[in-house]
């Protein structure tokens, strides 16, 4: 017959056994980073608006994507989308399967239990009056970063109950901040201001976007996914405008500019900078950036690994100049032609991308090793795995 001490010795170990066990599970799901996502929130500008300059403007006063070709790929109709079809949103929804993300302002009556997204195209990180006084101007819209933060506080009595179930939807979304403050650096180079003047709006920026990220994971946000800025160097826009017979300007690989993607690249390490401090300090919170820069780069040094033409800086959608883009005539007005084949384009109207290369975008943040740090995506269940279709996010050509 056993001891009671023997007894006793054989109910530490097993109580020991449970504790270790409940511990590597609990650790074993902090590792995963696991979220299963029940909506998205974004913010940004023309590069993720599902329609909401569109819902913002005078019906007099239409933004160019409200007419066709734009939409023409898949939507078959103009959405107010800047392409010719879906966003690098609208594929990241697919892969989680959820639906395209509804543009909040404008819409009457939307259903924004699955995602609500505030980006609305010309948006800018500072606010209107910061950049007017630096002789920047805004032509589109004066919906800053912090304006739609600040829709997004107004619209939770629509869109939850309680406070803690207002923090339980945001802790449940996956939230895009961004891309955002491109504008205001674009802006600037068009209006002529020289390079030392745009490298003094970068902290600024970075500030801004910083400090909203903050105010989300106050309002509960655990996953927030922020983009870098694009080599826009390789833009048509800025091959357009900055234009020279000087070799040593381009670089020989992918003929793009090389001083705006130097400053860009810049710009993007500063940031990385900010969201590493921003994860000392809240390293409860997924901080995701997304490197929009190298994704979009490894396009143009191998285009047609990708199915896209050879120095692929025309645009699908313009007129005139070398590169089928000035902008007096833009896309979306009257005579201005369209390719037959946008598929074969990065370039959709000199200033925004093609479904096509929207879509490499995505596969390389969802699949590929452009998140930092690497995010586990195939955690997402089986279901999530089912929406999200081979074809559209083939990695062949990783």
């Amino acid at each position: 017959m056993a001891s009671p001490i023997s007894h006793l010795l054989k109910k530490l170990k097993t109580f020991f056994l449970i504790i270790l066990l409940t511990t590597t599970v609990v650790v074993s799901s902090e590792q995963q980073q696991c979220r299963n996502f029940q909506s998205i929130i974004s913010f940004g500008d023309s590069i993720a608006d599902t329609g909401n300059l569109l819902g913002l403007s005078n019906p007099n006063d239409l933004p160019l994507a409200a007419f066709p070709p734009y939409g023409e790929t898949f939507f078959h109709s103009p959405t107010g989308r800047f392409s010719d079809g879906r966003l690098i949103i609208d594929f990241i929804a697919e892969f989680l399967g959820l639906p395209y993300v509804p543009p909040y302002y404008g819409s009457k009556n939307g259903s924004f239990e699955k995602g609500a997204n505030f980006a609305v195209a010309g948006a800018t990180a500072l606010e209107q009056d910061a950049l007017e006084s630096r002789g920047i101007h805004t032509t589109y819209t004066n919906v800053s970063l912090q304006v739609q933060l600040k829709s997004l506080k107004e619209s939770l009595p629509n869109l939850c109950a309680s406070p803690s179930d207002c923090t339980e939807m945001i802790g449940n979304a996956l939230v895009i901040v961004g891309e955002i403050g491109g504008n205001d650096i674009n802006n600037g180079l068009i209006a002529g201001k020289s390079l030392d003047e745009i490298k003094q709006l970068v902290p600024l920026v970075i500030t801004t976007v910083s400090s909203v990220i903050t105010e989300l994971i106050n309002m509960g946000a655990r996953t927030i996914m922020v983009p870098g800025d694009f080599p826009i160097g390789c833009w048509t826009v800025f091959l357009t405008l900055y234009k020279t017979s000087t070799k040593e300007e381009y670089d020989p690989l992918t003929g793009c500019l090389k001083w705006p993607n130097d400053f860009v690249q810049q710009r993007n390490e500063e940031l990385q900078k900010e969201l590493n401090r921003l994860r000392k300090l809240h390293p409860h919170v997924t901080i995701l950036y997304a490197d929009y820069y190298n994704t979009v780069l490894r396009i143009f040094q191998e285009p047609a690994k990708f199915g896209f033409m050879d120095r692929p800086f025309s645009a699908c959608c313009g007129t005139g100049g070398p590169y089928n883009y000035n902008s007096v005539t833009l896309c979306g007005s009257k005579g201005v032609d369209c390719c037959v084949d946008p598929t074969k384009y990065v370039h959709w109207d000199g200033v925004h991308l093609t479904e096509s290369a929207y879509r490499w975008i995505a596969t390389g943040l969802l699949e590929g090793p452009y998140t930092v740090p690497a995010f586990d995506w195939s955690c997402l269940g089986s279901d999530i795995k089912k929406g999200s279709s081979g074809k559209q996010f083939s990695s062949s050509s990783m």
